[in-house]
């Protein structure tokens, strides 16, 4: 039995150590575990609020481009009420180009009847 004790003392002195080693070890591992958990935490509620945040900005810009959407439908509406009108106020420097011409050829056409009344 001595032989038995003496082997179990042996075993003890050389595995005791190595396993109270392998006991701190594993107490720290689970410290920094613990630590890397929480940053893990503290990263995934960061990224929640920034998706939070992106999607507020998202929807921010879609009013923005509605909003543009109607200003630019407006601006067409405004072109083509604004060319319909340089068409008619065309159509009326036409017409009055036609009438001051006449009237001109009509001056002249007077002043040669003077004219030939007076020969």
């Amino acid at each position: 039995m001595e032989i038995v004790e003496k082997i179990k003392k042996i075993i003890q002195e050389l595995i005791l150590p190595e396993l109270e080693i392998i006991k701190g070890e594993n107490a720290e591992i689970k410290t920094i575990l613990q630590f890397t958990n929480k940053r893990i935490d503290d990263i995934n509620t960061h990224l929640i609020d920034q998706s939070r945040r992106i999607d507020e900005t998202n929807k921010r810009i879609d009013e923005t481009n509605k909003r543009i959407d109607e200003t630019n439908k407006r601006i067409d509406d405004l072109r083509v009420e604004l060319r319909d009108e340089i068409a008619k106020n065309n159509m009326r420097i036409d017409r009055l180009y036609e009438v001051i011409v006449r009237r001109d050829e009509h001056e002249k056409l007077e002043m040669r009847v003077i004219t030939l009344e007076h020969a």
